[in-house]
Order: C-alpha cells, then sequence, then structure tokens
C-alpha cells in the first residue's frame, strides 16, 4: 500500500471499527438491561428494541449509498454519523422502553456503512482493496470480541443509558477523525453519468455477492441465538464465554492473512471463496451433529472454522463488489450491498430465534447449513474480476483528479 492508500484504510477501518464497538456494547446486556424500564417485561417489545436498529439501517443504506454518488462520500458519512449519535443519545436519556426503540431507529438511521466502503474505494487500487477491506472486516471482528469482555464489565457500572452515552462519544470522535484524518476524497468530472439501481440490479455478478452477504448475515445473527446456550450446556458459565470467542476470532485473522491475501495474488480469489464459503456450511454441519451433546472443545474448534470463512468472506465480498461495479455506480451498489446485509441480521435475529424456539438449535443449524448450500451453488458460476491495465489505471487517475 502506498502511504495514502495505509492512511485511508486505517482512518476508515477506525471508523468502522468506532462505530460497531458502539453497537456490540450493547448487545450483550441489553436485553437484561431493557427489563428493567416500564415494558421491559414484554420479550416481543424487547426484541423490536434490538431489532429495529437494522430494519432502518437497511432500508437506507441505498440512498446514502446513492447519495454519496451525488454529493461526496465524507458529508454523507458525517450526516449519518450525526443521526447515529443523536440516536444514542435519545437512548442513553430513555426511561422507557418506547424511548429505546426511538433511539435504536435513529441509530440504525445513520446507515453510513455504504458511504464509508465506496469511499476506501475510492481510494485504494483493486490490487490492495481486499487487503483494505479485511482492516475493515478485522477490525469489526476484533470489536465484537472486545465488546464481549467489556460489555458485562461496563454495564455493571454505568448501566444500558451509560452505554449509550458511551456510544454517542465514538460516534461523535469517528467525525473527527472523517474530518481530519481520512485524506481527501476523489474530485469526479461534474459531467459523470450517474448509477442507476437498475443497472445495479441488472448486474450478475453484483447479485451474487447481495444474495450471499443476505444470507452470510442471517446465518451469522441466527448462530448466536443458539450458541450462548449449547456453550452453558457443554458447563462454560456465561461470563467466561469471552474464553472461547476472543482466542477463535484471533486466531483466525492469522489465518486469513495466510491464506487470503497470498491466493489473492496468485489468481486463487474464486477458489479461496468458495473454499470460504463450503467452510461456513461445514460448520453448520458441524455444530448440526453436536448440538445434542456439545463440548467445549468441539464448540471452540467449529467457531474458531466459522471466524476463518467469515473473515475471509467478509474482507472479500466487498472488495469484489466495489470491483465489479462501475465507478460512477459504486456508491449505488454498495448502497444495495449494504442492505442486504442489514436485513440479514433483521432476518437471522427474527427468523433463528423463531426456529430456535419451535424446532431446537438442531433445526436451526440445519436451516443455516441449507442456506450456505444454497449460496455455494449461486455463487459457483462467479468469475473474479481481471486486474485493470496500466492505461485503465491512468484513466481513472485522471478522471479522479480535479
Amino acid at each position: 500500500m502506498t502511504p495514502a492508500e495505509r492512511r485511508a484504510s486505517g482512518s476508515l477501518a477506525l471508523i468502522f471499527a468506532a462505530r460497531m464497538l458502539g453497537l456490540f456494547l450493547v448487545l450483550p446486556v441489553f436485553a437484561l438491561e431493557a427489563a428493567r424500564y416500564p415494558g421491559g417485561d414484554d420479550p416481543s417489545r424487547v426484541g423490536m428494541a434490538m431489532g429495529i436498529y437494522g430494519l432502518t439501517q437497511g432500508l437506507l443504506q441505498y440512498p446514502y449509498g446513492m447519495a454519496s454518488d451525488r454529493f461526496g462520500r465524507k458529508r454523507v458519512i458525517v450526516l449519518g454519523l450525526l443521526v447515529f449519535a443523536l440516536g444514542s443519545f435519545v437512548a442513553a436519556i430513555a426511561h422507557t422502553l418506547e424511548g429505546l426503540i426511538v433511539g435504536r431507529a435513529l441509530q440504525g438511521a445513520g446507515a453510513v456503512s455504504a458511504a464509508v466502503t465506496a469511499l476506501l474505494a475510492d481510494q485504494t487500487r483493486d490490487e490492495v482493496r481486499t487487503k483494505a477491506m479485511a482492516m475493515v472486516g478485522a477490525s469489526i471482528g476484533l470489536m465484537f470480541a472486545v465488546s464481549l469482555v467489556a460489555a458485562p464489565l461496563l454495564g455493571a457500572r454505568i448501566g444500558l443509558a451509560g452505554l449509550f452515552g458511551v456510544t454517542c462519544v465514538l460516534a461523535l470522535a469517528c467525525i473527527a477523525v472523517v474530518l481530519w484524518w481520512t485524506p481527501r476524497e476523489p474530485v469526479l468530472h461534474k459531467d459523470t453519468p450517474r448509477g442507476r439501481l437498475s443497472e445495479v440490479l441488472s448486474h450478475g455478478g453484483l447479485l451474487r455477492l447481495d444474495i450471499g452477504v443476505f444470507i452470510l448475515h442471517a446465518v451469522q445473527l441466527a448462530m448466536w441465538v443458539a450458541i450462548p446456550a449449547l456453550l452453558v450446556q457443554a458447563g462454560l458459565p456465561k461470563d467466561r464465554h469471552w474464553h472461547v470467542y476472543l482466542p477463535a476470532v484471533l486466531a483466525s485473522f492469522f489465518v486469513m492473512g495466510g491464506t487470503l491475501f497470498p491466493l489473492e495474488r496468485r489468481g486463487h480469489l474464486r477458489a479461496v471463496f468458495l473454499g470460504a464459503v463450503g467452510l461456513v456450511a461445514l460448520v453448520q454441519l458441524g455444530l448440526l451433529f453436536v448440538a445434542d451433546q456439545p463440548t467445549v472443545l468441539t464448540l471452540s474448534v467449529l467457531l474458531f472454522l466459522f471466524f476463518c470463512g467469515f473473515n475471509v468472506l467478509e474482507a472479500s465480498q466487498p472488495s469484489l463488489a466495489s470491483r465489479l461495479a462501475p465507478p460512477h455506480a459504486r456508491g449505488s451498489a454498495l448502497g444495495v450491498y449494504n442492505t442486504l446485509q442489514s436485513l440479514g441480521f433483521f432476518a437471522g435475529g427474527a427468523v433463528g430465534g423463531w426456529l430456535t424456539k419451535n424446532v431446537g438449535p438442531a433445526g436451526l443449524f440445519a436451516t443455516c447449513a441449507g442456506l450456505m448450500l444454497v449460496w455455494f451453488a449461486a455463487a459457483w458460476p462467479m468469475r473474479a474480476p481481471r486486474p485493470k491495465s496500466a492505461e485503465e489505471v491512468l484513466a481513472d487517475d485522471a478522471q479522479a483528479t480535479p
């Protein structure tokens, strides 16, 4: 990476990390803390307060991505972070479950993932973009692991309101990073054609990635409806679950760095991608077979393998989407991609809870395995985009120069 690419990747990964840390800190304690609010004894309303974030985010990812194509990435990112901070503040001062629902909905309305990813794609070359996206994916995975350790400790000291206050401060800090650390975004010619939704939806390669990101995040969230209970059933107290999560996440980063980047440079990105999809499917089958008699060792191995596949997909999918999308429609394409990602979270939580209640963990993991196999079949015809020629790179550089 060039110094400018390292600066762009580091600053935008930091924005993702700080924002996602604020979100993840709330999730491990939300259901327990929300029960103390008036109306918090209704599980369906608590579930609505948790899930409405994914719904509003899913509905607004595409408008934010399209707006970033027209009005500039940084403006849209700052606006979204302000809305996210406002939602965090509303949730922090809420005294009822309805107030929490409004705050969570506003948090989701700050849907900047597409604009941030598009800005990162604008500022990195094709040959290093997967590495840049991996920095973002790694930061999200690391924040998830950190939150599992920190959330119970902070929640006991400052409560749910305090956690939302921390989230608000982190969002405001992200605005400072955007304005003063992230490199200036490329300036495109005013007569550059703008992307249309029909142009994005008619692209077969992008559609495969959109289907994939929906399935991946639906499976991810559905898994975590059942995994904590299986760990408890295996004899691991809930305050020690991080003993399994944290090593699995950290070790998977080393596996990703040692496989994805070298094999991509050798032209084997498609094989790595399909292998990661297949690995996550095998993990679901493994969880299906151990669901009745889980042990800490088997669950630890399966979760390590899951994060190996998941992190490879988290790094390669947005990179592929940004490379397949026409440059003038990159924000729109990533808006659709992130919309499906958010809706996958929403569907995974809602359907995962229903499946666990009605057919048990085994039925949940069987469904997740089936979804992953559907994705594997849909992804099989994909082809990794060819590297750009020197003339194409020069042409892109000339277009991005004011």
